[in-house]
């Protein structure tokens, strides 16, 4: 589907059941806030999940707070750049911030321009994006049992295609969880590397719902399994990996909205209070749902705690598959 195509359904789909979002009075600590524009900057190019979330957001918190709040794409470094401008904004809540699972992955294999234990004040957890764990037909098993077989009967063989990021730790982390012996190839996003699975020159991959859909419901991807502790809300009938007995594995984009550090807790706590209110939305857990994400509410305390975990996890995948890193 189009990008101007999901962004107007998604528009639609919100702007009819989050009209009636309550609309209490703000406590006289944040009245003032905002009184002039808001940027909310998207450190990713445009089009993908992160850009189409961020501007519903942004379209729900200017008709809620009476101010312009504009989505400002800033890509580059798997969003390093806009962060680090983040980073640097002044601490008033005038600049926000989109984050996904990119930010905990980065201090792993990037040196960065700022210190990532306090580079930004979390202000909520907002949902994860699912994966799957798909073979193409060039490796036609029923399961993961039968895929495994397949890699222990040809070690180094089986091709496991991906884009960098996100998608090439999630399946780092599955070579490390399940010791198996597999090759990885990295795809200039995801879906070239699907393209390829498809057509018989890769095997397998661990990649997010919504580009894996068309192909799963034409029957040239088969889902073996969901990549999240949680089955997806979208196949319940899939067991998930850590049901298989690969404990723990969970691989989840999962989103989260910040700003700049020393905000004003008053103004943190607004946006927390403002933002959440629209993600539980039945409209916008539906439109999230179809973009496969799943809702998943975490608090300021709680998300940074989460975050601090994050990137310690990923930071041990990266050392146990020999991940190289960029030190420029």
């Amino acid at each position: 589907m189009a990008y101007s195509s999901v962004m107007r359904i998604a528009f639609v789909l919100v702007a009819i059941g989050v009209a009636g979002v309550a609309r209490g009075a703000a406590p006289p600590d944040t009245a003032a806030y905002p009184s002039k524009p808001v940027r909310l900057i998207i450190p990713f190019s445009p089009g993908g999940t992160n850009d189409i979330l961020a501007r519903l957001i942004a379209h729900h918190l200017t008709e809620r707070l009476g101010k312009t709040v504009i989505a400002d794409n800033r890509p580059g470094a798997d969003g390093v750049i806009g962060t680090d401008l983040v980073h640097r904004a002044n601490p008033d809540g005038y600049t926000l911030l989109i984050l996904s699972s990119a930010y905990a992955m980065n201090p792993a294999v990037r040196k960065l321009p700022y210190d990532p234990k306090n580079a930004v004040e979390f202000i909520l957890k907002m949902g994860d994006g699912p994966t799957l764990l798909s073979v193409g037909p060039a490796l036609p098993v029923k399961s993961v049992k039968e895929l495994f077989a397949a890699t222990k009967a040809k070690p180094g063989e089986i091709i496991f295609g991906t884009s960098g990021g996100f998608q090439y730790f999630a399946t780092a982390l599955l070579r490390t969880v399940s010791k198996q012996d597999f090759n990885i190839v990295l795809y200039k996003g995801t879906a070239p590397s699907l393209i390829d699975i498809i057509g018989g020159q890769t095997h397998a991959c661990i990649a997010p719902i919504v580009p894996s859909l068309p192909h799963l419901k034409s029957g040239k991807l088969k889902a073996l399994a969901a990549g999240t502790i949680k089955r997806s809300t979208m196949f319940p009938d899939l067991p998930t990996l850590d049901e298989l007995g690969y404990k723990g594995f969970h691989a989840s984009n999962w989103y989260t909205i910040a700003t700049t550090p020393g905000t004003p807790k008053a103004i943190v706590s607004k946006l927390y209070n403002e933002i959440s209110a629209f993600m539980r939305s039945p409209a916008t857990v539906k439109t999230f749902t179809a973009m496969g994400g799943e809702v998943d509410i975490l608090s300021t305390e709680e998300v940074r705690k989460f975050v601090a975990e994050e990137m310690v996890k990923w930071r041990k995948v990266a050392i146990d598959s020999g991940m190289p890193r960029d030190t420029n």
